[in-house]
Formats: structure tokens, sequence, C-alpha cells
């Protein structure tokens, strides 16, 4: 079930928003200022928009009961503590993410969607610290 919420989800915010990367980063750079400077060469948004897919690809995964995303994202996790990303600020990517997505769909978010996030983020060690 979580995987239907969580593709209906991303299908609703894509209808209203085809690229919502600038909003996530532009919201991660507002919480987290030191982390817009790791990506001063990513002047095209490749590197944003690479983060973005293997955030959904990931997100999709667990709610569909796969577990792979699970060992990617912590593989990712020290990846990024290697390029200056503390563990704290990697584990607020997804949470950022979820509550653009909850602003884009505006009163189109529902409490079955909240709940699927939540039951899928929890299945990230840190992600709803």
């Amino acid at each position: 079930m979580d995987a239907t919420v969580i593709t209906q989800c991303l299908e609703l915010v894509g209808e209203r928003c085809p690229d919502p990367a600038p909003l996530v980063f532009q919201r991660l750079f507002a919480d987290n200022p030191a982390v817009e400077a790791l990506f001063v060469r990513d002047t095209a948004g490749l590197v944003r928009g690479e983060m973005m897919a293997v955030t959904m690809e990931a997100l999709l995964d667990c709610a569909s009961g796969d577990d792979y995303a699970v060992n990617l994202v912590a593989i990712e996790r020290t990846n990024h503590e290697g390029m200056g990303v503390s563990p704290a600020v990697f584990d607020t990517f997804f949470r950022v993410v979820m509550a653009v997505f909850k602003d884009i769909l505006g009163p189109d978010w529902t409490q079955d969607m909240d709940g699927a996030w939540r039951r899928v983020l929890a299945k990230f060690p840190h992600a709803l610290a």
C-alpha cells in the first residue's frame, strides 16, 4: 500500500511542479547554509538532479518492500561525510524532500501520504531523527 500512496504522491507533485529539485535544494540550503558551497561546481544542476533521482528511487524501493536502498543510503551517508557533509545534515535530506512535497501539495497532502512517507523514511536509520 505504501508504494501506491508514495507513487500517487510523486505523480501529483510532478503534475504541479515538474522539477521540484530547485525547491528542495533551496530549502536544504536555507536550513544548512554551509552545504550550498559544496555545490558551487554544479552550475547546471546535474548533481542535484541525480540526487533527487536517487532519492526518488530509494523511496520507491523501500515503499515496495525492497530494502536495497537502505544499504545504498547507508553507503552514501558515509561517502557524503568524506565530501564534507556531516551525517546530521545528510540525514535531513529525506525530511526536506518530504516537507517540500507537502508544501507543493498543500491541502491535497493526505494523512495516508504522511503515514506512508513516515513509514518509508523510518527504514533509513536517522532519517526521522
